[in-house]
């Protein structure tokens, strides 16, 4: 057992290992490690400053876990089992790139302590086939979080449908008129594609615009996709707030202001953040949805509010971790990294 312990940390970068061994307390060499595997976008594509997957990454190999990334088209069913084409990786956050590929596989997933599904959208039928492949692991071994039927249940804007009392004015539908129809009552309103990530196709719409017939067809592909209308809250000229579940409480939150020209908050948008405090009304927002969360095993979520009104629920890559251990200057991965140990139904 120590010699694979030894091994194991001789694996990690220098400085890596000279953080470990000058942590008191949070990290033993016969400690057992879990091994988890994230389903992400290729790592080069990843936001070493941004990106929460790296930051849960970074926080497990603090901690002494092995990370192992694939992505949609890596997995694969095979000898009555789930199967990744896998590469573990090695980060070095210091260094360009910013990881290391230590060996690529091919692995039953079953042996991972943990899956963590955290590809963006668009949920499409790819993202869809992959949720199926992995609802073939067992509970009793593999931790699938989010977990696969949670996600499939649960579109990103429609989700939020669940919570009626909780969001603003909404229309539904593919039907121009009946759009048309409800942006004329609100007077201003946002129109939403259904599967879109970061703020992308989001439009501020007013009654009486001569181009409104044209946004709804297009927004629409000419009534073929339905999509949802809400009305424009005033609110969001100051931002709009990301608050961050696990297992339905409260983790942090942080305040997108939007850029410039723009009326999104979303950082991929070009929106800035900045440091803020969750609300009472909130946390009974947040504690309406945990019983729901938990019973989907929607384990890590994001829920974006304007106005004390709820008007996303993200459960595919939800961000903004990164920015939040930055303002209030804890590290919430790390708390994440402790949460995952002790959720694992097998100990490493």
């Amino acid at each position: 057992m120590l010699k694979t312990a030894l091994h194991r940390f001789n694996f990690l970068p220098g400085a890596i290992r000279s953080n470990l061994l000058h942590t008191q307390g949070s990290f033993s060499l016969l400690k057992p490690f879990m091994q988890v595997a994230f389903i992400v976008d290729p790592l080069s594509q990843l936001q070493v400053g941004h990106d929460t997957s790296v930051a849960l990454m970074e926080a497990l190999q603090k901690r002494g876990h092995r990370i192992f990334c694939l992505g949609l088209a890596d997995l694969y069913w095979d000898q009555g089992e789930t199967w990744g084409s896998v590469e573990e990786i090695v980060l070095d956050l210091g260094a360009d790139p910013w990881y290391e590929v230590k060996e690529r596989r091919l692995l039953p997933l079953s042996q991972m302590q943990a899956v963590w599904m955290r590809k963006d959208p668009p949920v499409d039928a790819a993202y869809l086939y992959a949720t199926y492949l992995l609802d073939h692991l067992s509970p009793r071994r593999t931790l699938v979080l989010n977990h696969p039927a949670g996600i499939r249940s649960a579109n990103e804007k429609l989700y939020a449908l669940r919570f009626k009392e909780w969001i603003p004015r909404t229309c539904v539908s593919s039907s121009k008129a009946l759009l048309r129809q409800f942006v004329e009552q609100v007077g201003q309103a946002v129109l939403k594609p259904l599967g879109g990530k970061g703020g992308e196709g989001i439009l501020r719409v007013n009654a009486g615009d001569p181009n409104l017939n044209s946004l709804i067809e297009l927004s629409t592909q000419f009534g073929r996709l339905p999509v949802m209308v809400q009305e424009y809250l005033p609110q969001a000229a100051a931002g709009d707030k990301r608050i961050l579940l696990l297992e339905g409480e409260p983790l942090g939150a942080v305040n997108r202001i939007p850029g410039e020209g723009d009326f999104r908050g979303n950082v991929a948008a070009g929106g800035r953040v900045e440091k803020t405090e969750i609300a009472e009304k909130e946390r009974a927002l947040c504690a309406a949805l945990a019983p729901v969360l938990r019973q989907e095993k929607l384990y890590f979520v994001g829920i974006d509010v304007i106005g004390e009104r709820l008007t996303e629920i993200n459960v595919t890559s939800p961000t903004m971790l990164r920015e939040i251990c930055q303002l209030e200057g804890v590290d919430l991965a790390d708390q994440v990294a402790q949460w995952l140990e002790k959720k694992v139904p097998i100990k490493a």
